[in-house]
């Protein structure tokens, strides 16, 4: 390693010189070169290195030397070093603080690297196409620091220029371990130098050896911010005793129907709550047939969680009272706090502050509620009652959870927990992440973000809990509309879209774009074995649907392999000679149980398969229906007894092949995927049977499966990566 340099860091800009010792005492590889005073000493550097030899203007104000004519290269002798030098100095005037005398280095491909810091997430690094095409091909990869081997190696294989990095043009394969020096070096300067705002190393050439030198470089030094004011941790065994209070007081209770004091103990009560519940109303009286309570203090038994709805200015009010009986958590559903502006942040200020010295920990303000299935609590404002399960769900919308939590119920997707985030005073997204990670029925996390309070505590909780359990994640706030729209509606401060979708990269998040794949995703990761890897079998009971959803798997980076001879013949032997012959299996509307259950087994035997999607195979019940009504209006002689056996024969065909597909499931530990016909109010997506490991997961469409598959591909191979 070379040593620190000598000069002092003080703000503004290094000049490329001390730019590059800077870099130098990284590791990073710079060209060597010579600091010239005038044309003469210019001359006999040049003399020194060798023809042909490049000359550039040196200051720490001339950025962007290219544009303004400060970068002279393939100088031969010393007659062209010294016309560089003149104009070099006619271009730069005061600014000029010396020449810098380097050898030409010769190489036809040019890549570069850098760092930034994000407000949110700190310290990025980049890599990407250098040269003069940087902005307009914007192929360039990011990750935050500090840097992993696993990220480095994901950084080099991500950018679209791969033909670059292999032999190119009669010059040899760039040299990985030079890569990987720049990257490593740039990362623990990063972390070593925090008043190192920016740096810009580009061109990174590479020789015709393939070896990497940075030619050129950019420094800038400003004073590191104060550190930001950051939530302090909560101990993540406290987010699950949030979760499961055994009584509960709701503060502000009302009779009045659609008031938050009214919807949340009705829900509660009506959900069937295994826990006592105390409603607090300050004239008394009785509401929802229970009699009130005027305050906490009056409530004989001990109380776990107080659910306040009172007014903003009087909640601060309540913590004597909560401190006085022992509460330590409470759900604060009021909103008019730091959402509504600089009166409402100091108002939450002194509430918290209260609340901290008082040994209270506050969910909220602002939130939609808690939802626990597990125990029957059900104290959100939207009335639904999914039923329990393993898959958890924060969100910074509570109107988002709540629309999801209905999905949830209605498709038959089992919940460990709810909780609408709200103003995240006192428990931010990274407390919830290491509160589920040491949960042991969490499976599954899904979150609805708009910003960060601690972006690198939830960086860093997110690649530890993603190693475990996976986390989907739906960011809102990722176009400048968004943005501003997320700005307006929880005061969150969004970060660049491309360092969000690097950090999911980095961590394993699942990242989706559309609400409803939260639910598509939570019920594949809740239900199914994670596949192998992208090999994909098809069963269609349509040709055109089996050619759509072939399209839609290799979009989503999945691969149809050819059927084996093997395969061929078996299927041969169940179905007509006109069946497809290929993989998507046409079953050629051939409904026939037993050929049915073979084909499915066949498949998901075959070596060179890692899952299975189905195609209307499941789902017929709707389509009987219908025709059965179709052929009673023709037909007078049509008797219930002949549609009941109809209907008898259909469900039992469907038991039989849920059955087969979950027994096949635990046997081979491969998945398997339905698109369902059915579409009326009764579908679900997730189906189950008692004693059975895994779970029937049925889409609606074939892109939400194609979807969801590809994503638990990309999940997998995130898992296998680090274990490199």
């Amino acid at each position: 390693m070379v040593p620190a340099p000598h000069f002092q860091i003080s703000p503004g800009a290094l000049n490329e010189n001390q730019a590059k010792q800077l870099l130098n005492s990284y590791g990073i590889p710079t060209v060597d070169e010579t600091v010239a005073a005038d044309a003469d000493q210019a001359v006999i550097a040049a003399e020194a290195f060798g023809y042909p030899v490049v000359l550039k203007g040196m200051g720490a104000a001339l950025q962007h030397k290219t544009e303004k004519g400060l970068v002279h290269l393939h100088l031969h002798d010393a007659a062209a070093v010294r016309r560089a030098a003149v104009r070099i100095g006619e271009a730069a005037g005061k600014d000029l603080e010396g020449l810098l005398v380097q050898p030409q280095i010769s190489g036809q491909r040019e890549f570069m690297a850098g760092l930034f810091r994000d407000p949110q997430f700190g310290p990025v690094i980049l890599f990407g196409l250098g040269g003069t095409l940087t902005e307009a091909l914007g192929d360039i990869t990011m990750r935050l620091a500090p840097l992993t081997a696993f990220d480095m190696r994901q950084m080099i294989g991500e950018i679209r220029a791969q033909k670059l990095l292999g032999p190119f043009r009669g010059e040899a394969a760039v040299d990985q371990h030079s890569l990987i020096q720049v990257l490593q070096g740039l990362s623990r300067l990063a972390l070593a130098h925090p008043e190192v705002a920016e740096i810009d190393v580009n061109p990174l050439r590479v020789t015709p050896q393939g070896k990497i030198v940075a030619v050129d470089a950019l420094v800038m030094i400003q004073p590191p911010p104060a550190p930001r004011q950051s939530t302090p941790p909560v101990p993540p065994k406290e987010i699950g005793k949030l979760f499961h209070p055994r009584a509960v007081a709701f503060v502000g209770a009302s009779a009045q129907m659609g008031k938050w004091g009214n919807m949340l103990p009705a829900n509660t009560i009506s959900g069937g709550f295994e826990g006592k519940i105390f409603l607090v109303n300050a004239h008394g009286g009785e509401i929802l047939g229970q009699p009130t309570f005027r305050q906490l203090t009056d409530i004989p038994d001990k109380i776990d969680l107080a659910v306040v709805t009172v007014p903003a200015d009087k909640v601060i009010d309540l913590i004597p009272q909560c401190q006085a009986k022992g509460i330590h958590y409470m759900v604060l559903i009021t909103s008019g706090f730091a959402e509504v502006g600089t009166e409402g942040q100091a108002l939450e200020a002194r509430l918290i502050e209260a609340a901290r010295q008082a040994g209270i920990l506050i969910l909220g303000p602002n939130t939609m509620g808690i939802n626990n299935p597990h125990i029957h609590l059900y104290s959100t404002g939207a009335s639904v009652t999914p039923i329990a399960g393993s898959t958890v769900m924060v969100a910074q919308s509570g109107n988002m959870g709540g629309q999801l939590l209905g999905f949830a119920e209605q498709q038959g997707i089992g919940m460990r927990g709810f909780s609408g985030s709200g103003n995240e005073a006192m428990i931010t997204m990274a407390d919830y992440l290491e509160g589920f990670e040491i949960d042991e029925v969490t499976r599954t996390v899904l979150v609805y973000a708009e910003g960060f309070k601690n972006g690198r505590r939830f960086f860093e909780a997110a690649r530890r809990v993603s190693r475990k359990k996976p986390i989907v994640l739906l960011k809102g706030g990722q176009t400048q509309a968004g943005q501003k729209a997320a700005a307006s509606h929880s005061g969150a401060m969004t970060s660049d879209v491309r360092v969000f979708e690097a950090l999911c990269r980095q961590t394993g998040i699942v990242h989706v774009r559309r609400p409803m794949d939260l639910l598509d995703l939570a019920a594949a990761f809740d239900s199914l074995p994670l596949p192998r890897g992208p090999r994909v079998a098809i069963m269609t009971f349509g040709g055109g649907w089996g050619v759509v959803a072939t399209d839609l798997c290799q979009v989503q980076g999945l691969e149809l392999p050819e059927l084996d001879a093997e395969i061929v013949r078996t299927i041969d032997g169940v179905l007509p000679p006109y069946w497809s012959h290929a993989n998507p299996v046409d079953l050629v509307g051939h409904p026939e149980p037993d050929s049915t259950f073979k084909i499915l087994e066949t498949l998901m035997r075959w070596e060179g398969c890692d899952a299975v999607i189905n195609l209307g195979i499941m789902g017929r019940r709707a389509f009987v229906n219908r025709l059965l009504s179709a052929v009673g209006k023709c037909d007078p002689k049509m008797n219930g007894n002949t549609a009941e056996l109809y209907h008898q024969v259909v469900d039992q065909f469907e038991h039989q092949f849920l059955t087969r597909s979950l027994e096949l499931m635990t046997e081979l530990g491969k998945p398997i995927i339905g698109v369902s016909l059915r579409a009326d109010t009764d579908f679900k997506t997730v189906i189950s049977l008692p004693g059975q490991k895994y779970k029937g997961v049925f889409y609606q469409t074939p892109e939400r499966a194609a979807l969801a598959l590809a994503k638990m591909v990309g999940y997998q191979r995130f898992l296998r990566e680090q274990e490199k």
